[in-house]
Protein backbone atom coordinates (compact mmCIF):
# COMPACT_ATOMS: atom_id res chain seq x y z
CA UNK A 1 0.00 0.00 0.00
CA UNK A 2 1.84 3.17 -0.96
CA UNK A 3 1.11 6.51 0.97
CA UNK A 4 1.81 9.50 -2.12
CA UNK A 5 0.67 12.14 0.12
CA UNK A 6 3.14 11.32 3.30
CA UNK A 7 5.46 13.67 2.27
CA UNK A 8 3.60 16.41 2.37
CA UNK A 9 2.73 19.01 5.37
CA UNK A 10 -0.23 18.62 5.18
CA UNK A 11 -0.06 14.88 6.17
CA UNK A 12 2.46 16.15 8.63
CA UNK A 13 0.50 18.53 10.14
CA UNK A 14 -2.43 16.16 10.67
CA UNK A 15 -0.39 14.00 12.43
CA UNK A 16 1.40 16.75 14.32
CA UNK A 17 -1.80 17.57 15.84
CA UNK A 18 -3.19 14.02 16.44
CA UNK A 19 0.06 13.68 18.53
CA UNK A 20 -0.59 17.14 20.40
CA UNK A 21 -4.03 16.53 21.23
CA UNK A 22 -3.52 13.04 21.92
CA UNK A 23 -4.01 14.06 25.69
CA UNK A 24 -7.15 15.45 25.27
CA UNK A 25 -8.88 13.21 22.23
CA UNK A 26 -8.48 9.74 20.88
CA UNK A 27 -7.75 9.99 17.57
CA UNK A 28 -11.59 8.56 16.80
CA UNK A 29 -12.61 11.44 18.56
CA UNK A 30 -10.84 13.82 16.48
CA UNK A 31 -12.24 11.88 13.23
CA UNK A 32 -15.83 12.47 14.86
CA UNK A 33 -15.62 16.24 15.39
CA UNK A 34 -14.55 15.99 12.38
CA UNK A 35 -17.43 14.68 10.96
CA UNK A 36 -15.81 11.72 9.18
CA UNK A 37 -18.39 8.90 9.62
CA UNK A 38 -15.09 6.35 8.63
CA UNK A 39 -12.36 6.56 11.85
CA UNK A 40 -10.10 5.51 9.65
CA UNK A 41 -9.75 8.45 7.27
CA UNK A 42 -7.15 10.13 10.14
CA UNK A 43 -4.75 7.59 9.61
CA UNK A 44 -5.16 7.87 6.01
CA UNK A 45 -4.78 11.54 6.05
CA UNK A 46 -2.02 11.32 8.65
CA UNK A 47 0.27 8.58 6.81
CA UNK A 48 -0.19 10.30 3.32
CA UNK A 49 -2.37 7.64 1.73
CA UNK A 50 -5.14 10.38 1.06
CA UNK A 51 -5.50 14.16 0.66
CA UNK A 52 -7.08 16.03 2.75
CA UNK A 53 -10.60 16.89 1.07
CA UNK A 54 -11.25 20.71 0.48
CA UNK A 55 -14.51 20.82 1.77
CA UNK A 56 -13.39 18.80 4.93
CA UNK A 57 -11.19 21.61 5.52
CA UNK A 58 -13.19 23.71 7.84
CA UNK A 59 -14.83 20.90 10.15
CA UNK A 60 -10.88 19.05 9.95
CA UNK A 61 -9.30 22.41 11.38
CA UNK A 62 -11.78 22.67 14.26
CA UNK A 63 -11.04 19.25 15.23
CA UNK A 64 -7.60 19.60 14.97
CA UNK A 65 -7.78 23.06 16.59
CA UNK A 66 -5.63 24.75 13.60
CA UNK A 67 -6.81 28.00 11.49
CA UNK A 68 -8.76 26.86 8.75
CA UNK A 69 -6.89 29.34 6.40
CA UNK A 70 -3.65 27.64 7.30
CA UNK A 71 -5.46 24.19 6.75
CA UNK A 72 -6.58 25.44 3.45
CA UNK A 73 -3.42 26.78 2.20
CA UNK A 74 -1.95 22.99 3.27
CA UNK A 75 -4.70 21.28 1.94
CA UNK A 76 -4.78 23.29 -1.74
CA UNK A 77 -1.22 22.47 -2.35
CA UNK A 78 -1.72 19.10 -1.44
CA UNK A 79 -4.76 18.46 -3.74
CA UNK A 80 -3.65 20.71 -7.13
CA UNK A 81 -0.05 20.53 -6.66
CA UNK A 82 2.37 23.87 -5.49
CA UNK A 83 1.85 25.48 -9.00
CA UNK A 84 -1.49 25.26 -9.47
CA UNK A 85 -2.12 26.06 -5.88
CA UNK A 86 0.00 29.41 -6.36
CA UNK A 87 -1.27 30.20 -9.66
CA UNK A 88 -4.93 30.15 -7.53
CA UNK A 89 -3.18 32.59 -4.62
CA UNK A 90 -2.05 34.74 -6.83
CA UNK A 91 -5.60 34.93 -8.55
CA UNK A 92 -7.09 35.18 -5.23
CA UNK A 93 -4.70 35.68 -2.75
CA UNK A 94 -3.59 34.25 0.55
CA UNK A 95 -6.41 33.49 2.57
CA UNK A 96 -6.04 35.24 5.86
CA UNK A 97 -5.83 33.48 9.33
CA UNK A 98 -8.85 34.59 11.85
CA UNK A 99 -6.11 36.30 13.88
CA UNK A 100 -4.87 38.22 10.34
CA UNK A 101 -8.07 39.41 9.81
CA UNK A 102 -8.69 41.25 12.60
CA UNK A 103 -5.59 43.50 11.96
CA UNK A 104 -7.02 45.34 8.79
CA UNK A 105 -10.24 46.05 11.05
CA UNK A 106 -8.07 47.64 13.70
CA UNK A 107 -6.35 49.55 10.93
CA UNK A 108 -9.39 51.12 10.04
CA UNK A 109 -10.28 52.13 13.01
CA UNK A 110 -7.49 53.70 14.73
CA UNK A 111 -7.25 56.12 10.65
CA UNK A 112 -10.63 56.51 11.30
CA UNK A 113 -11.43 54.85 8.16
CA UNK A 114 -8.59 57.13 5.88
CA UNK A 115 -7.29 54.52 4.66
CA UNK A 116 -3.88 55.28 5.35
CA UNK A 117 -0.73 54.45 2.94
CA UNK A 118 1.89 51.76 4.01
CA UNK A 119 5.25 54.50 4.27
CA UNK A 120 8.39 53.28 5.28
CA UNK A 121 7.88 55.30 8.70
CA UNK A 122 4.71 52.86 9.19
CA UNK A 123 6.14 49.35 8.00
CA UNK A 124 9.33 50.13 10.30
CA UNK A 125 6.49 50.98 13.34
CA UNK A 126 4.47 48.11 12.25
CA UNK A 127 7.89 45.49 11.85
CA UNK A 128 9.26 46.76 15.55
CA UNK A 129 6.02 45.76 17.06
CA UNK A 130 7.43 41.73 15.85
CA UNK A 131 11.19 42.76 16.78
CA UNK A 132 12.39 43.20 13.14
Amino acid sequence: MTNPYQNTATAKLVADRIRDLSHRKTQAEIASDATFANTNKMTFLKNGKNKVPLDCVPSLARALEVDPAYLWRLALDQAVGSTAAKAITDIFGTPATRNERGWPDELRDASDNTDPRLTARSRAALRGIFGK
